[in-house]
């Protein structure tokens, strides 16, 4: 019988996200825009129970209200606060966590990433980045978030010895760091753009 699964979003607060963006968008808006990519997240999750790992009270709030759980960890840092947020669930009972990043502005649902008994990876569509990945929830995965992560983790996956998928998915692995990922991808659907409510890029001189 396949394990029970769960998705794990790790969400830093809203007010310090995505400073990466401030030549697009000023505090508040980048704000905002976090939160909409992080409720759009939570929406792709279900129907898998959904828990929140994060250190700021705003987003526990949000999360609670949106029916998530939250896996109260401050000041631990990325890696360690997904690790504790694995190792929490795996005391819930699941054998299997999704762990999947907030701004994924296009992610649709995770069922795909969850099948695999063994590691799966999404990097991002750049193949640095790791926006999402799947690890049995007992395995003792060891997180290494940042700049060339997608390669860090395909090394932790055959150091514990379990098989590695990788899946490149277009809208799993669009994910927003910079002013350019504003912009609507080619491949995404007439119905779909703009979906975002967010104010057009500003550019330096306009």
């Amino acid at each position: 019988m396949s394990a029970a699964v769960a998705v794990l979003v790790p969400v830093k607060a809203f007010s310090r996200a995505k400073v990466r963006l401030a030549p697009a968008l000023d505090r508040h808006e980048r704000a905002e825009l976090a939160r909409q990519m992080a409720t759009t997240v939570l929406g792709a999750a279900r129907p898998f129970p959904v828990f929140v790992v994060c250190d700021d009270q705003e987003v526990a709030g949000w999360a609670r209200d949106a029916d998530a759980g939250v896996i109260w960890r401050p000041g631990r840092g990325l890696n360690a606060a997904v690790s504790d947020g694995v190792s929490e669930l795996a005391r819930f009972g699941f054998g299997r966590v999704v762990i999947a990043h907030g701004d994924l502005p296009h992610a649709r649902d995770f069922s795909e990433a969850s099948t695999f008994e063994g590691v799966t990876l999404v990097p991002d569509r750049r193949e640095d980045g790791t926006n999402v990945a799947c690890v049995p929830s007992s395995s003792g995965f060891a997180f290494s978030y940042g700049a060339g992560s997608f390669s860090r983790h395909r090394a932790e996956a055959e150091r514990i010895g379990l098989p590695l998928r990788i899946l490149r998915e277009p809208r799993l692995a669009w994910d927003v760091d910079s002013p350019d990922d504003l912009n609507d991808p080619d491949w995404l659907p007439a119905s779909e753009r703009h979906r975002l409510v967010t104010p057009p890029v500003r550019h330096c001189g306009s």
